[in-house]
């Protein structure tokens, strides 16, 4: 067993919030500079511009997950990953099914583009990736499941599509992996005690510019670096447990 350093909550480009900087070769390599050993690509509403990020990961020797970070219709988000390319491939049809039909202004939100590693455009998305889903946060997360994903609420106690801000509560059967802070110490384990006992608790950076990656991360204890351990890391199974880092 050892410890593992991860930030599983990054995007790319392909964000409109996202960096003109923020493409798949310097990801991996910001990545590689912050002694990460694996991260995730969870751009807004879509897994299109992951598969690049993971395909340079591997040539340098980076673990790259593929996901996405969805707004529920509570205005909720959550961070969904996967581990194989037909599971991505089933998670993206469902989004483009229930993500609904308000365009983007390039000129006010940002460009939405997904990049190869030369950082030629590849695509473009023309519905704006920031609106809500007509899921609830329940069935994006039991979607999830049933494609053997891993999914948790991102930035709960954030004041905007935190889950805590936005429902005050963390539903009680909520399909969860375990729950993201920005914000994290010993207090944190005081105020929701009843939290710590269900779930893990996480850090990631969300970041939307390379200088913002690993500026929070998790370490996970496992065996090995694979999504069958991390998914035991993150829910604290078979002695793998997450620790989060706020630097």
């Amino acid at each position: 067993m050892q410890w593992f350093r991860a930030d599983l909550h990054i995007h790319s480009v392909l964000s409109p919030c996202g960096d003109l900087e923020m493409s798949p070769e310097r990801i991996v390599d910001e990545a590689i500079r912050k002694e990460l050993d694996v991260i995730a690509i969870t751009d807004h509403n879509s897994t299109r511009q992951a598969p690049e990020v993971i395909a340079v990961g591997r040539e340098k020797g980076l673990l790259v997950l593929c996901g996405a970070e969805i707004n529920t219709r509570e205005e909720v988000h959550g961070v969904a990953l996967f581990e194989n390319e037909d599971e991505v491939v089933h998670f993206q049809q469902y989004l483009d099914v229930h993500l609904p039909e308000i365009q983007n202004k390039p000129g006010f939100f940002g460009h939405q583009i997904w990049v190869n590693r030369k950082e030629e455009i590849m695509g473009e998305e023309s519905r704006l990736l920031w609106s809500a889903l007509d899921q609830s946060l329940e069935e994006v997360a039991e979607k999830v499941s049933q494609l053997k994903g891993l999914f948790f609420p991102a930035h709960i106690d954030r004041p905007v599509n935190g889950l805590l801000r936005q429902l005050g509560f963390v539903p009680e059967h909520l399909q969860a992996d375990a729950l993201e802070v920005c914000q994290y110490s010993s207090e944190w384990d005081d105020n929701y005690p009843d939290l710590v006992k269900r779930f893990s608790i996480i850090c990631n950076s969300d970041a939307h510019t390379l200088d913002q990656i690993g500026r929070r991360y998790t370490m996970l204890w496992m065996e090995a670096l694979t999504f069958s351990e991390i998914r035991l890391a993150l829910r604290g199974q078979k002695g793998r447990k997450a620790k989060p880092i706020v630097r």
